[in-house]
């Protein structure tokens, strides 16, 4: 484990406590895995972390299995515990799953709460604010959080945690993509007109926008990944 790792878990110990879960443990390795603190392809030392989070071997191999689950993580016999390095076709079964989520929570909609509204719209500022700081990171968190909010407003529990656990992954295409300006820049603009269709109370217009969205966000991500394979 380099010396940022334990730079970086060393002041994750205060947000586990004695009695913390297996869960708890998951949702600071999918944070850091997500800020590309652990990148895809990364070896995780059971050792280190659990020194650095100073958890039990169990609560940790716990943590692993729910990751795994999640498809952040993979175990590789007689090898340990590696950030799952997806594939071309993990990619176009994400951006399918994400069509019947997404689009579907549109479908079904008769009309957009305010509270939706803003979230979408705070969304959508802090893209804003990242791109003006040339902070292409957050401007993918902030992407991550506009579509978290569509998803949510299917009004469905299992519905947000799917799309939660699927943009957790696609974070993983995310890392590997050399250029991060020219993957997000293009849906700041992308967004905003989502957002605009959608306060406009269009909900239609909206779906039929997110699926255009769809189409041309996986053909440029399959085409970064390509040459990032390259």
């Amino acid at each position: 484990m380099t010396e940022e790792w334990g730079t970086r878990l060393a002041g994750d110990r205060a947000l586990l406590d004695r009695g913390s879960t297996a869960e708890r443990v998951a949702d600071v390795l999918r944070q850091r895995i997500t800020e590309g603190v652990f990148r895809p392809g990364t070896r995780l030392s059971e050792e280190s972390l659990r020194e650095a989070l100073g958890i039990s071997r169990n609560t940790l191999r716990e943590a692993f299995r729910l990751l795994a689950h999640e498809g952040l993580l993979e175990h590789q016999l007689n090898r340990g515990v590696f950030v799952r390095l997806l594939s071309s076709a993990d990619i176009r079964d994400l951006y399918a799953i994400r069509r019947i989520l997404e689009c579907g929570a549109l479908r079904n909609l008769d009309a957009v709460p305010a509270a939706a509204v803003a979230r979408l719209r705070a969304a959508i500022e802090a893209a804003d604010d990242a791109a003006a700081r040339a902070d292409w990171g957050a401007v993918g968190t902030a992407n991550m959080r506009f579509h978290q909010a569509i998803a949510d407003l299917s009004g469905s529990r299992r519905v947000a945690e799917s799309v939660r656990a699927l943009l957790a992954e696609l974070r993983l295409v995310f890392l590997v993509v050399a250029d991060p300006r020219q993957l997000h820049e293009p849906y700041v603009a992308g967004n905003r007109a989502l957002y605009e269709l959608l306060a406009a109370g269009d909900v239609r217009a909206a779906e039929e926008a997110l699926q255009r969205y769809f189409d041309d966000a996986e053909k440029q991500l399959l085409a970064a990944y390509a040459a990032a394979d390259r």
